[in-house]
């Protein structure tokens, strides 16, 4: 199972919960996440969190309970590291509500294609419109994350049976991941009888990334797993593993997703637990 990990994916709070889809769903949504219940933060300034390339698009809904209002956006698969920045209106209870999509299985649901929707924030009605028009006037009134991932799931799955479908996208995606995102785009193109520009022109319009960008993601999802699950970590095992040229380039790229280097991004990774033996957390089942 491929399962991309967040630069915090420790983290279980009153702020951030997530929830595993249905069986059903799970090739598609990597989980439901957002605060248990609308709260007042306690912090006095805004809060800012490292958001990591994690091969995901997610739909984001901000539920402020005080003033009525639901405000959301979609935001495409990012290719780069970035600080969000969480604040809310002083003295409102809020409460925030997601629907993280693999990268390549949230074209099943768009309504318009993925094309140039790398780093990008957009209303959810422009590619979602379907499922805005039904799941955000309902937000409000359901209480709890529980209740809000159920209402959602039971939409999604009625889209499950008439959801967009590529078949070489479909199959490419998991013979990459196999590969640890090691295997050449040329050699990728052949062995699913393509060419090269036409699996570029797929993954640009299915994606929203080129196949040698998602496919170098995954290798470095890949490699932040392991970084955080084996305690006894080694460089140039990971150089071998997945193919980097050298120590310098495995660094040098996890640096570049990460925005910081490997001790520096485990120490804030392990923040949020009080022994580097612990294994990493299974989100919360449905």
């Amino acid at each position: 199972m491929y399962c991309p990990l967040t630069a915090t994916p420790f983290q279980r709070d009153r702020y951030y919960t997530e929830i595993v889809p249905c069986k059903e769903l799970r090739p598609y949504i990597r989980c439901y996440w957002g605060t248990e219940e609308a709260r007042i933060r306690e912090q006095k300034k805004p809060v800012s969190k490292l958001v990591i390339p994690d091969t995901c698009a997610d739909i984001i809904y901000s539920i402020d309970d005080t003033a009525h209002t639901v405000s959301g956006g979609f935001c495409g698969v990012n290719d780069r590291s970035f600080y969000a920045i969480a604040g809310e209106n002083a003295g409102h209870a809020t409460a925030t509500f997601a629907i993280r999509f693999y990268a390549w299985s949230a074209y099943a649901f768009v309504e318009d294609s993925l094309k140039c929707t790398v780093n990008g924030h957009y209303e959810v009605g422009e590619r979602f419109g379907w499922l805005d028009k039904m799941l955000r006037p309902k937000l409000l009134e359901l209480k709890t994350l529980r209740e809000k991932a159920a209402f959602a799931e039971e939409l999604l799955l009625k889209k499950l049976s008439y959801r967009r479908e590529n078949k070489i996208i479909d199959n490419v995606i998991p013979y990459m991941i196999a590969t640890r995102g090691a295997l050449e785009i040329s050699d990728l193109a052949k062995e699913f009888f393509v060419s090269t520009r036409q699996l570029e022109r797929l993954f640009h319009d299915y994606i929203g990334l080129t196949p040698k960008k998602l496919s170098n993601l995954i290798r470095y999802q890949l490699l932040w797993r392991d970084i955080l699950c084996e305690t006894d970590f080694d460089i140039l095992s990971g150089v071998h593993r997945y193919g980097y040229t050298d120590q310098s380039h495995l660094l040098r790229e996890f640096k570049r997703y990460h925005s910081m280097d490997i001790q520096s991004a485990k120490i804030l990774a392990l923040k949020y637990v009080g022994n580097i033996q612990d294994t990493l957390p299974q989100p919360m089942v449905k």
